[in-house]
């Protein structure tokens, strides 16, 4: 056997497979997104922003109804590749959840809840730089990106997040655009 045939036998082959399954891998995340299946996920959605944002001494997502908005920027104001990503990122934390403690995520404790979010923040993001940006621009952002961003957009642009969490200016004098903080103060939720 001649082995350049076998040389680009083993090429063609590899191309192959790796254009296959990218083209699954494209497919799967381009198909339409039933709005019920995304909302039937709302307790685990405001458990997962609970676990970012826990109630201390100011309220914690579920007291700002993160969730709410989490739903309602999936439904009305992302794609669908982003909604597809989204939704199989909360039926992996299910699935993570019940093969690594047999139990669902919001039965777990909260030193179980950290190292599932763990899981899937290293899981979220390749060591190589160039790898991110690429898979970046094929699928856009990762389950747990999203998840944060959202949890975080969430709770300080709510009424509960911004003059609770934050401090809250009702009427402020003039524009400044670098105010110093004071020790122990919030951050600002206006400038």
């Amino acid at each position: 056997m001649d082995r350049r045939t076998t040389l680009k036998g083993i090429l063609t082959f590899g191309f192959l497979g790796i254009s296959s399954f990218s083209a699954y891998k494209w497919f799967f995340f381009h198909r339409s997104v039933d709005p019920t299946s995304i909302i039937s996920y709302k307790d685990l959605i405001a458990e997962l922003a609970e676990t970012i944002i826990p109630l201390t001494d100011t309220p914690g997502a579920k007291a700002a109804k993160v969730e709410n908005y989490i739903l309602n920027v999936m439904l009305n104001c992302t794609q669908t590749l982003e909604q597809n990503i989204f939704l199989n990122g909360l039926k992996n934390v299910e699935e993570f959840a019940l093969n690594r403690f047999n139990k669902t995520y919001s039965e777990c404790v909260l030193t179980e809840r950290y190292q599932i979010l763990e899981y899937f923040e290293a899981k979220s993001v390749y060591s190589y730089q160039i790898i991110n940006k690429i898979n970046k621009r094929l699928f856009g952002q990762s389950f747990f990106t999203q998840l944060k961003n959202l949890t975080v957009e969430g709770y300080c642009n709510s009424q509960v997040g911004a003059t609770q969490g934050l401090a809250y200016d009702y009427i402020p004098g003039s524009f400044q655009s670098c105010i110093p903080l004071k020790p122990n103060q919030k951050s600002w939720a206006t400038k």
